[in-house]
């Protein structure tokens, strides 16, 4: 028997949804083109259809955790459709739940159409790279690309650490091991501890959210492995940043020099609306430069813009020209240009010129 959550996860895919979002009070809503649409041809949630939808579908263990903790990930699979990561929250109103398709088919390099720099990161052995931007921007998807450019060419040993699994890789050239936050191991923390003594030329680490995940990635990117990693950041400055902020005043120092020594990469994708509907993805993109250990460990942030306008001839990009050469082969427009970029007043012109400046927020 299907699980009853099916029927309304086949109602979003049938509207080229990305996401359904269950909340008590309102009818189940599918996110299509970025926009969230009542699927109205089902009945408002109660709090007992809810909490009947939820745990149908959830391990005891699991659903033992989400009671106590009100918060829950994990993957659902409907068999021969699609696999979606989930999320189970708590809100104002009660349960609730996020649903996230994850595409069947891992996508290559080509099929996303990311840029061909990117491939320079696949081709390291240590240090570390970290893919950022918000949530739903496609890091999990680009990350994919990135481990199967790996598989596909390279012999190493790749250790993956999610909450929850996303993307199921076969082994090619590499030999892949995929473990779940609280299905395989306690933490990403337990996890990351494992991995280390595991022989890994790679590490994937789902999310760095926890200080110690932060420390220990950090720390087998500094002997030799090589790690790569997602935050929630828009910009490479942002993310250095973010990882030195998050600890303490006394550790900033050493974690300056250690980012220094062993940072590599930091690539932002946000996904911008297009004018003729569907979304692409824009980048900036820093990459492995002679400048960039001594920038961090100086504490000069802000110049890493600098390094990456120098260097657009070695493949890296800054968000906002990555935006500008989308609105100017005419794939989005100068208001959403606007809305996403670093610097606004390099969009301000166009904007006026489509007649939107009036009330645009800065």
């Amino acid at each position: 028997m299907p699980a009853a959550i099916d029927e309304l996860l086949r109602a979003m895919r049938d509207k080229d949804g990305s996401d359904l979002h269950l909340m008590v009070g309102i009818h189940p809503r599918a996110r299509v083109s970025g926009s969230l649409v009542d699927l109205d041809q089902f009945p408002k949630l109660s709090p007992e259809r809810m909490e009947e939808l939820l745990k149908e579908i959830c391990a005891p263990h699991r659903w033992e955790h989400y009671v106590k903790h009100h918060d829950l990930d994990f993957a659902h699979e409907i068999p021969g459709l699609a696999r979606f990561r989930v999320n189970y929250l708590r809100n104002a109103w009660g349960m609730a739940a996020v649903f996230r398709q994850i595409p069947s088919k891992i996508l290559s390099f080509d099929d996303l159409k990311l840029p061909e720099s990117l491939k320079k990161l696949c081709h390291l052995r240590e240090g570390l790279v970290l893919v950022t931007g918000p949530t739903g921007s496609g890091k999990s998807t680009t990350l994919a690309a990135m481990m199967d450019y790996i598989n596909a060419r390279f012999t190493r040993h790749i250790i993956t650490v999610e909450d929850p699994i996303e993307f199921v890789h076969t082994n090619k050239k590499s030999v892949i091991v995929h473990r779940e936050v609280l299905e395989h191991t306690e933490t990403f923390a337990d996890a990351l501890k494992g991995a280390m003594r595991a022989d890994p030329d790679i590490i994937l680490v789902g999310e760095m959210r926890q200080l110690e995940t932060m420390r220990l990635a950090l720390g087998c990117a500094s002997m030799g492995m090589l790690v790569f990693a997602t935050l929630h950041t828009n910009n490479a400055p942002k993310t250095i940043d973010r990882i030195i902020d998050a600890f303490p005043a006394d550790e900033q120092n050493q974690i300056r020099v250690t980012l220094g020594s062993c940072l590599r990469g930091v690539v932002s994708q946000l996904l911008c609306k297009k004018k003729s509907g569907g979304r692409c993805a824009v980048h900036e993109i820093l990459l492995p430069h002679d400048a960039l250990g001594g920038t961090i460990r100086s504490g000069n942030i802000a110049t890493i813009r600098n390094i990456i306008e120098g260097s657009m001839a070695e493949g890296m990009i800054s968000m906002d020209t990555s935006l500008k050469r989308r609105y100017e082969a005419g794939e989005i427009s100068a208001r959403e240009a606007y809305m996403k970029a670093t610097d606004k007043s390099l969009f301000e012109p166009m904007l006026a010129a489509e007649g939107g400046l009036t009330g645009a927020a800065h």
